[in-house]
């Protein structure tokens, strides 16, 4: 099981990541939206702003969001480390169920393309 630091590690590279990307993913990077990603088997949250091509978490709660945010990721601590790591594809992960992704359907077009 990952731990909450390992967790916060890995949302950092995915904002380092998002930075570094050019044409279209820059472009999805660009979105200003209020962001939180659960981590179902630690029931933490981190919640934050997706803003200048960045994620900036700004605070790691207890459980889930506790305000629904305009996009909002639920998974475990592995496998959001092994999607930052590039060892498990996020389509596939989102189609089995693994990864929950909610967004309003405009960002969902421009979100995906980052994956």
């Amino acid at each position: 099981m990952a731990t909450i630091e390992e967790c916060r590690t890995a949302l950092e590279k995915l904002s380092d990541n998002m930075t570094n990307a050019e044409g279209d993913a820059r472009d999805a990077a660009a979105l200003d939206r209020s962001v939180s990603c659960h981590i179902r088997d630690l029931d933490v949250s981190f919640v934050g702003r997706l803003t200048g091509g960045r994620i900036e978490v700004r605070d790691t709660v207890q459980g889930p969001p506790p305000e629904k945010a305009q996009i909002r990721l639920a998974m475990t601590g592995e496998d959001l480390i092994a999607l930052v790591g590039g060892e498990l594809n996020f389509a596939t992960a989102w189609g089995s169920g693994r990864v929950k992704l909610e967004a309003s359907l405009l960002d969902l077009f421009r979100l995906r393309k980052l994956l």
